[in-house]
């Protein structure tokens, strides 16, 4: 007969041996990682920034500089540039008007993480989230709690919102239509696709709606039949930027950014000749979200994720479907298990599609793109679909010793739709 006391010790013998398996497990998927090297010279993985922020940063290793000292450098590269409508100084703001900060970053060789979320008045929050764990026990803070520990250590407040970007704002408010972040999500089963039936919803007053055109948001990439109605919708663009006093050499941008709003997260990942792995993501987040929103970017584990031991992966995109997949920690754990930096992230996108189904009447509306490092140098690009808001394809930028543009391995062929459709 089974006492309780008989039962209790199996009970306890059983769970010892389980977690002994597992550990074993555990090591013996981790060990073909862990017989990797470094690799012969560092390698940094990124998206195209248009400056020299990214040699600058390669010559910083080879100088012996700390991997996160040189991921950061590309991040205040951006951070700092007003004309980068998607980070730091000038992003575009919510819907209020007000442009809000997110980031993160992981430093391999200590194992310490921070990160901020929703910071205003603040312009480098790369280095606030580096400030996190230097200065305290916390890995994240928000919000105005952020902003006072940013002030208290230094950091100069100012007004993010630069003038060209209040003038975007401006224009999307008075092109604003009554579709927008309110309603019912994709992920609800309830949701409907706007523009399964026509016509297209009608906007509060139909300055975009053209009706006797093409109803509905422009593609990212349009095709032929969308000349008529771009050109169109410009035209009443390049207006009402006119009106409210937009210069004309930046009332096409202006239009543009309405039609196409600015996407242009940045992660970085970066490794050294020891072995030594940082990963940091930064961005505005989206254009026109609502106030409070926070995306992938500050969240360790879905905007980026940094194992010393394996790897280190980050993202840009659709932040509310990353995070329910925990993509940059996913894709770590995957190569932790001997899945190569492609197929890893291939894997994770797919858990994304898993998600909706395979819907694409929903995939349509989202947008992903990973950056994968490996321990040993290997890495790899992917992206949800092919191609981008210009209609190019997506590609990344690697610097192993040489700095090239690569193209990125696209899970699915084609572009997204917009949405909101602004």
């Amino acid at each position: 007969m089974t006492t309780r006391r008989t039962f209790l010790s199996l009970s306890a013998l059983s769970a010892a041996g389980l977690c002994a398996f597992e550990r074993e497990n555990h090591a013996a998927l981790a060990e073909p990682v862990k017989q990797l090297n470094p690799p012969a010279k560092p390698v940094i993985i990124t998206r195209v920034t248009g400056d020299q922020t990214i040699q600058q940063a390669y010559q910083m290793l080879l100088d012996g500089s700390d991997t996160l000292d040189a991921a950061h450098h590309i991040c205040l590269g951006r951070e700092n540039d007003p004309t980068d409508h998607s980070v730091g100084l000038g992003g575009l703001p919510n819907e209020d008007g007000v442009v809000e900060l997110d980031s993160c970053c992981m430093h391999g060789p200590s194992r310490r993480a921070g990160s901020v979320g929703g910071v205003r008045n603040i312009k480098n929050v790369c280095l606030l989230a580096r400030k996190v764990f230097e200065h305290t026990s916390h890995v994240m803070m928000v919000a105005q709690g952020a902003e006072k520990f940013a002030v208290d250590l230094g950091f100069a407040e100012e007004n993010l919102l630069t003038e060209d970007a209040r003038k975007i704002w401006m224009l999307w408010k008075k092109n604003n239509s009554s579709m927008d972040w309110w309603g019912v999500p994709m992920a609800d089963p309830a949701w409907k696709d706007p523009y399964a039936d026509r016509p297209a919803p009608k906007p509060t007053f139909d300055l975009h709606g053209l009706s006797q055109l093409r109803p509905g948001p422009v593609p990212r990439h349009p095709t032929p039949e969308w000349h008529a109605t771009i050109q169109a919708r410009m035209q009443r663009l390049t207006e009402m930027a006119a009106d409210l006093n937009i210069e004309p050499d930046k009332r096409l941008f202006a239009a543009e950014q309405i039609l196409w709003p600015t996407t242009g997260t940045i992660h970085v990942s970066v490794i050294n000749t020891k072995g030594e792995m940082s990963g940091a993501t930064t961005t505005s987040g989206l254009a026109w979200k609502l106030a409070g929103r926070l995306g992938d970017s500050p969240i360790l584990g879905a905007g980026s994720y940094t194992d010393q031991d394996v790897g280190s992966a980050g993202a840009t995109g659709s932040g509310e479907e990353n995070i329910k997949v925990a993509g940059a920690h996913t894709i770590v754990e995957l190569m932790r298990q001997g899945w190569s930096p492609k197929d890893a992230g291939l894997e994770t996108l797919k858990r994304i599609v898993r998600n909706y189904n395979g819907d694409m009447t929903k995939l349509r509306y989202l947008d992903m793109e990973y950056y994968i490092l490996r321990k040993d140098g290997a890495y790899a690009g992917v992206s949800l679909w092919s191609t981008g808001a210009t209609g190019k394809p997506r590609s990344f930028v690697v610097h192993d010793g040489s700095y090239r543009v690569e193209p990125c391995v696209a899970l699915l062929q084609g572009a997204i739709t917009e949405w909101p459709p602004f």
